[in-house]
């Protein structure tokens, strides 16, 4: 291409998106500033560093909650707001089995399950972490998983199922009540004392001036691995083959013979489960548990899933994991108490320049 072409291009970008042209200006000033605050000592490597390992963590929790929501976006062609309802009922149901398996024969049944009981054992009395009771975390998370997996099919077929030919603001509308009516359940069986979940002494290493949490490595590796699991599944199975045809056109995946009903279900059953595995990883990484957790990351998944582009699973994970770097590396410009503020205008500036998001919007794959 000659260099006259060259200009022609860049002028008619220049005048067709000045917006795309103004922010690709900004970004290149903050690159630059980057580095001029590390030349001069403003900003220590070590904690640039610091926030790129502390966004990757909270990028890979929003990815793999986000993955869900995009799946039930995908085929049912709603925003499902007691997503984040369900990503707290795993966490509850994984970390109550935790905490039964690691103190069972030492406490009372009644006094492990009810963890947010006023006769509640502590977590520091279990010393609950990924080295002292593996198995007992292991089975947290495979029930988080399961019971979550069901709670969302039993939400289908009680709520969305009679729903299915109505529009999506309908069933955006229904997943409203759903969330509440799941918080007050566990709010009732679970009361809403905010409870410490790991005890003892959790691992955790120093590379070149980076501390790496042994919780936080946990939930990179299972997060990452549970990824590439379902890419796995969409790409090389015929579930996945059925998911992605129903996402691309369910009028045409129903005359072609496909199951329409039963990809809904293994869809809810899949999203759920991953939807639990979320919950119980982000209690895992915070050493905390409240009623409202899902409900409180809930916006963040919801702009990493548009960030992505809304309804594509790949987007869903690459938005949460861009939306979690850049909210932390806001810190060498803002407070963090700004950090969420960070967050959102990346998502709309996204919206702004590519508004269907980075994978372009709905398709499963």
């Amino acid at each position: 291409m000659a260099a006259r072409d060259y200009y022609n291009r860049g002028q008619n970008i220049v005048y067709n998106r000045p917006v795309l042209v103004l922010f690709a200006v900004i970004g290149v000033f903050l690159v630059f500033d980057i580095f001029r605050q590390l030349e001069t000592g403003t900003i220590a490597a070590t904690d640039l560093m610091s926030y790129l390992w502390n966004g990757l963590v909270l990028g890979m929790s929003l990815g793999l909650a986000g993955v869900g929501l995009s799946m039930t976006y995908s085929i049912l062609n709603f925003a499902n707001f007691a997503h984040g309802d369900l990503i707290t009922s795993g966490a509850f149901a994984g970390w109550a089995t935790a905490f039964l398996i690691a103190g069972l024969g030492e406490f009372s049944v009644e006094a492990l399950v009810l963890i947010g009981g006023p006769i509640a054992v502590g977590s520091n009395e279990l010393g609950i972490n990924v080295v002292n009771t593996p198995l007992a975390l292991l089975a947290g998370l495979l029930v988080a998983a399961v019971l979550t997996a069901a709670l969302s099919l039993l939400l289908d077929r009680i709520v969305f199922r009679p729903m299915r030919s109505a529009d999506g603001v309908t069933l955006m509308i229904a997943s409203v009540g759903v969330a509440l009516f799941l918080r007050n359940l566990i709010t009732y069986s679970f009361l809403t004392d905010s409870r410490g979940l790991t005890g003892g002494n959790v691992p955790q290493f120093t590379l070149a001036g980076v501390t790496f949490g042994g919780h936080q490595i946990t939930l990179v590796v299972v997060a990452a691995l549970l990824m590439l699991a379902t890419h796995v599944l969409l790409q090389y199975t015929k579930i996945g083959t059925a998911m992605r045809a129903m996402a691309a056109n369910k009028d045409l995946a129903k005359v072609t013979g496909i199951p329409t009903e039963r990809v809904v279900k293994l869809t809810w059953s899949i999203g759920g489960g991953l939807t639990g595995c979320a919950g119980f990883l982000i209690a895992l990484q915070q050493g905390t548990l409240t009623v409202t957790m899902g409900w409180d990351l809930l916006l963040l998944v919801f702009a990493a899933v548009i960030l992505g582009g809304v309804g594509s699973i790949y987007g869903a994970m690459v938005g949460g994991v861009i939306l979690g770097i850049v909210s932390r590396l806001a810190l060498v410009w803002i407070p963090a108490s700004f950090l969420l503020v960070a967050a959102f205008v990346m998502m709309i500036v996204m919206l702004l320049v590519r508004p269907s998001g980075l994978f372009s919007g709905r398709t499963t794959a």
